[in-house]
C-alpha cells in the first residue's frame, strides 16, 4: 500500500504549490510564470518523491526543508513581485497549512488506519482541494488587496508563521517521526489546535488594517467631494453677485454719460475691470470640474508655482464626480512634489481634451532628480514626504471605474500622469 503514500505526498506538494500560487504576486506575465513554475518545481517534486520511494517518509522528513522548502523559496523569491515581509509571510503560510494538513493526516492514519495509508491518502485528497475552495472563495481576493495596499507590518507575521512552520517540521521529524514518540504526542496535539487559532489571530489583524486603509481612502475622497462642492459653490455665489451688481454699474454708467462725464465714466470701468478680475476663471463649462481647477490654481499661484492650463472640452456630459477625484489626486500629489522644489523650479502643467474616442488628462510637474519611476510602476510613499505615491491608488481606480487606464512616470526630471477614458463609455455611464 505504499503506493498510497507516495501518491499522497505527490498529491501534497502539488496542491502546496497551487495555494501558494493563489496568494503570491508574481513580477512575470501569468505564461511566462506558469512556465518557469511549473518546469522548475516540477524537478523539486520528482526530487522530493522518488527520495519517498526510495528512503522512505522517515527519512525525508528529516532533509525536507532542505530539499524542498529551501529550493522552493529561493525560485519563489527570484519570480515574486515582494520581496520582503509579504512574501515571506504568504511563503510560509502555504508551507506551514500544508504541513499541517500533513501531519494531522498522517497521525490520524497511524493511529485509526493501521498505517495502511488509507485515510492519508483520502484525506489529502479531500482536504487540499477544500483549503484551495476555501483560500479561493474567502481569502484570495482580500489577501491580494492586502499586499497590494498594505505595506507595513508584515514582518512579524512573517516570523512568526517561519517559527510555527519550524516548530512543526521539528516536532513532526525529530529525532523521529512523531508516531514513533508517542510520549509527546499530547504536545504535538496542542500545537497542532494553537496554529489556527493564531492563524486566526493574523488574519483579523490584517484584515483590521485593510479596513482602516479603506476608512482613509474614503475619508479623502468625502473630504476632496466635500471642498470641490464646496468651491463651486462659492464660485457660483461670486458670479451671481456679480450679475446682480452689473445692474448698479449700467444705472451707474449711464448717469456718468448722460451728464458728459466721459472721464469719470472710464475710470468708474476701470473700477469695474478690476473687480471682475477677481472672478474665478472659466477653465470648463462643468461648474464641478471647473472648481477643482480654480482651487489648485489658487493654490500654486500662491506657492509661486508656474501653473498652465489647457481644457479643451466643451459642454459635454461628464463623469463629474470620478474626474474631480482624480484632478484632485493628481494635482494633490504636484503640490506635495512641487513645494520643496526651488521657487523657480516649480513648474506643471494641465491637459484635458478628447482625442478622437477619448477623454485624455495628462499632468506633468517638475520632480527631484533622483526620483524614477518606471512606465507601468506606481511610487511608493510615505509620511516623510515622498513626491508621489499617495492618491495615485485611487486615481487607478476611479479611471478603472470609467473603462479606462492611468499610466504615471518620469522623464527629464519631469513626473507624468496620464488618464484615459474611453469617450462613449463617458457618455454612456451618464445616461
Amino acid at each position: 500500500m505504499t503506493i498510497l503514500r507516495d501518491l499522497s505526498v505527490l498529491w501534497s506538494l502539488f496542491h502546496i504549490l497551487i495555494l501558494f500560487m493563489l496568494l503570491y504576486r508574481s513580477r512575470y506575465p501569468r505564461k511566462k510564470t506558469l512556465i518557469l513554475t511549473g518546469t522548475t518545481m516540477g524537478i523539486v517534486i520528482f526530487v522530493n518523491v522518488a527520495g519517498v520511494s526510495l528512503y522512505g517518509a522517515e527519512v525525508m522528513g528529516k532533509v525536507f526543508i532542505l530539499t524542498c522548502t529551501l529550493p522552493s523559496l529561493l525560485f519563489f523569491w527570484f519570480v515574486s513581485k515582494d520581496r520582503n515581509g509579504r512574501f515571506f509571510f504568504t511563503f510560509c503560510t502555504a508551507d506551514t497549512v500544508a504541513l499541517w494538513i500533513i501531519a494531522v493526516t498522517n497521525v490520524v492514519d497511524f493511529y485509526f488506519g493501521g498505517e495502511q495509508y488509507v485515510l492519508m491518502f483520502v484525506g489529502r485528497l479531500v482536504l487540499f482541494p477544500l483549503l484551495e475552495w476555501a483560500a479561493v472563495r474567502y481569502l484570495r481576493k482580500p489577501y491580494l488587496e492586502l499586499q497590494e495596499e498594505v505595506p507595513d507590518g508584515w514582518g512579524i507575521f512573517a516570523g512568526m508563521t517561519a517559527l510555527y512552520y519550524i516548530l512543526l517540521a521539528v516536532m513532526a521529524n525529530f529525532p523521529v517521526i512523531i508516531t514513533g514518540r508517542p510520549q509527546e504526542l499530547p504536545a504535538f496535539l496542542l500545537i497542532l489546535v494553537l496554529m489556527p487559532m493564531t492563524y486566526a489571530i493574523i488574519f483579523s489583524a490584517l484584515y483590521r488594517q485593510l479596513l482602516l486603509f479603506r476608512k482613509q481612502q474614503s475619508e479623502r475622497s468625502l473630504q476632496e467631494q466635500k471642498l470641490t462642492l464646496e468651491a463651486q459653490l462659492d464660485n457660483q455665489q461670486r458670479v451671481r453677485r456679480m450679475k446682480h451688481d452689473m445692474k448698479g454699474h449700467t444705472i451707474t454708467l449711464s448717469g456718468l454719460l448722460a451728464a458728459g462725464k466721459v472721464e469719470e465714466a472710464q475710470n468708474y470701468l476701470k473700477g469695474v475691470e478690476t473687480e471682475m478680475d477677481t472672478l474665478p476663471r472659466l477653465y470648463c463649462a462643468n461648474p464641478y470640474i471647473n472648481a477643482v481647477l480654480v482651487r489648485y490654481d489658487q493654490i500654486f499661484r500662491e506657492m509661486g508655482a508656474e501653473c498652465s492650463m489647457q481644457i479643451q472640452v466643451g459642454e459635454e456630459e461628464l463623469p463629474y464626480m470620478e474626474l474631480c477625484q482624480i484632478l484632485s489626486n493628481g494635482l494633490e500629489n504636484v503640490r506635495n512634489a512641487v513645494r520643496d522644489l526651488k521657487e523657480n523650479e516649480r513648474k506643471l502643467s494641465v491637459q484635458m481634451k478628447y482625442s478622437r474616442s477619448y477623454l485624455l488628462l495628462r499632468i506633468r510637474n517638475r520632480c527631484r532628480r533622483d526620483l524614477k519611476v518606471e512606465k507601468g510602476t506606481i511610487p511608493a510613499t510615505d509620511k516623510e514626504g515622498r513626491d508621489h505615491g499617495f492618491g495615485l491608488k485611487t486615481i487607478q481606480e476611479m479611471a478603472k471605474r470609467l473603462d479606462g487606464e492611468m499610466f504615471c512616470y518620469t522623464e527629464d526630471g519631469e513626473f507624468v500622469l496620464d488618464v484615459m477614458v474611453r469617450g462613449s463609455e463617458v457618455s454612456r455611464k451618464n445616461t
